[in-house]
């Protein structure tokens, strides 16, 4: 009996198990055939909307690119796409989130053409004009025998008696012609008159000599020009030499100011150019000037260009010695200007990126001009009308460099492809060996910053805290320690070194 109900029991079970195990496969077999259709269906789909591929990359080494999917020649992965809608239609743009965009206080501006002129703000000194100096002499050998009161620094006007002199050469010329005059033969008195003329003799003494059959040894030197008495070489009792140097008379109708230009501003400098100055002793009151040299030499210590300005001087207002502001004013032309701070200059080459839309960026070479005040003269790259980053640009180009937008340097060599590999685009050298990332300040010191950073998978660095030289020791100007910064390095040599750093929030 007990038999029995087990065989009937171990029946029934066996019948529950074959029902309920082909219940399951029927349902499994229809769940197959709906995720299948699922999926065909998401297939269709996205062969409807499929996204663009413009490149390949490895997202740990992103400036590398390649033309075709596969594992990456860096690291054991698969190479990730470069979608054409993420960074604009041709991926040489940049795209920044709305929150990125208010998060960094991007400021935009605009590029503009307008007529400007190259001038030139510096400080300059009045000196007298070397070109107006007089040098009285004596014209024949004798003996002082009075100096009228004068001195250096004295203000003289022309005409006015230097000294009284005894020349006994002149004396017998004097007799000499006397003599011949009387023998009333006019050729022979004529060339005796001439006599006296070469030796130095002014006409108007010779004159006096005829009227008054009488020699006249004492003469009255007297200066040929007003001005002031630079140098006094004559005193009484003296004897003096033929030729011999009595005073130097420095002319005071025009005034010299000299002013030294920056070298990098020399170059539009033309003799004849206008300018304004404006002295501390008449304040309010603008002279006008004109530039009459550029010396030919440079000073090497301070690198600028000696300029003379000539300067008119009625009532000889005007001292040696004064200073003031000299605007040198240079030619209107019309020219592009933006701002100065969007513009990125490295050195060798100079960056702006341009609004394509709301969040979205690429960036430009410009060639540059002049800088004038705070604008910058744009030479190409840039049209009137566009829109250009004018703050927070760090950060937009540490991105743009590791994905590598930026343009490609005018004469950089393209790296050779690895033979039977994937076709690989570098933008250039110095972008595929720089990083970009995020640090704390440890110790700051003139040459070398030493930060706590995080990991940087490229270099397959796990997060830590070492030393990195600075490529210019103004990059480490205002930076103090505990400071959380993002920066750009890249290997040189056997050292790491810092390009670019910009402080962030922690």
């Amino acid at each position: 009996m007990n038999n029995s109900i087990k065989k009937s029991l171990l029946g029934l079970t066996l019948i529950v198990i074959g029902i309920t195990a082909g219940w399951g496969l029927a349902q499994w077999r229809a769940g197959t055939a709906h995720v299948a259709d699922a999926t065909a269906a998401r297939a269709g789909a996205g062969a409807t909307t499929e996204r663009k591929v413009l490149y390949w990359y490895d997202p740990m080494s992103p400036t590398q690119k390649f033309d075709k999917p596969g594992k990456s020649p860096f690291m054991d992965m698969d190479l990730v796409p470069k979608y054409a809608d993420e960074d604009g239609e041709d991926g040489s743009g940049l795209s920044v989130s709305p929150q990125t965009v208010q998060s960094l206080g991007l400021r935009t501006t605009e590029v503009v053409q307008r007529s400007v002129s190259a001038d030139v703000d510096v400080v300059g000194t009045v000196l007298l004009n070397d070109r107006e100096v007089s040098i009285v002499q004596a014209r024949a050998a004798g003996f002082v025998e009075r100096v009228y009161a004068r001195a250096p620094g004295d203000v003289i006007a022309a005409g006015a008696p230097l000294a009284d002199l005894l020349l006994p050469e002149w004396v017998a010329a004097q007799r000499e012609f006397l003599a011949v005059r009387a023998l009333k033969d006019e050729s022979l008195t004529e060339a005796a008159r001439q006599r006296l003329l070469l030796l130095g003799m002014p006409s108007s003494l010779v004159a006096q000599v005829e009227r008054s059959g009488e020699p006249r040894g004492l003469y009255t030197v007297t200066v040929p020009q007003g001005g002031l008495v630079a140098e006094l070489m004559v005193r009484q009792g003296m004897t003096v030499a033929a030729g011999a140097s009595l005073a130097r008379v420095n002319g005071l109708s025009t005034v010299w100011v000299e002013v030294a230009v920056p070298e990098a501003q020399s170059g539009p400098l033309q003799v004849g150019q206008a300018a304004q100055v404006r002295l501390a002793a008449f304040p309010g009151e603008e002279l006008r000037a004109r530039v009459v040299a550029i010396l030919p030499e440079a000073n090497r210590d301070t690198r600028t260009v000696r300029v003379r300005l000539e300067l008119p001087n009625p009532g000889q207002r005007l001292k040696a010695g004064m200073s003031g502001q000299v605007a040198l004013k240079g030619n209107e032309q019309s020219a592009l200007l933006v701002p100065s701070e969007a513009v990125i200059r490295t050195g060798r080459r100079a960056l702006a990126y341009v609004v394509d839309g709301p969040g979205k960026f690429h960036p430009v070479e410009v060639q540059l001009g002049a800088e004038i005040g705070d604008q910058l003269v744009v030479k190409s790259g840039l049209a009137a009308g566009q829109q250009v980053v004018a703050s927070a640009q760090f950060l937009i180009d540490s991105e743009a460099s590791l994905r590598g937008l930026l343009p490609a340097q005018a004469g950089a060599s393209t790296p050779a492809q690895p033979h039977g590999g994937h076709g690989v685009s570098t933008p250039s050298a110095a972008a595929a060996n720089a990083f970009t990332v995020r640090g704390v300040i440890e110790e700051v010191s003139p040459t070398e910053l030493t930060l706590a950073h995080d990991a940087v998978p490229a270099l397959k660095w796990p997060a830590m805290t070492m030393g990195f030289k600075l490529a210019d020791p103004k990059l480490a100007a205002g930076f103090t320690p505990r400071q959380t910064v993002r920066f750009t390095f890249a290997k040189q040599g056997e050292d790491y070194v810092i390009t670019a750093i910009e402080g962030v929030k922690p």
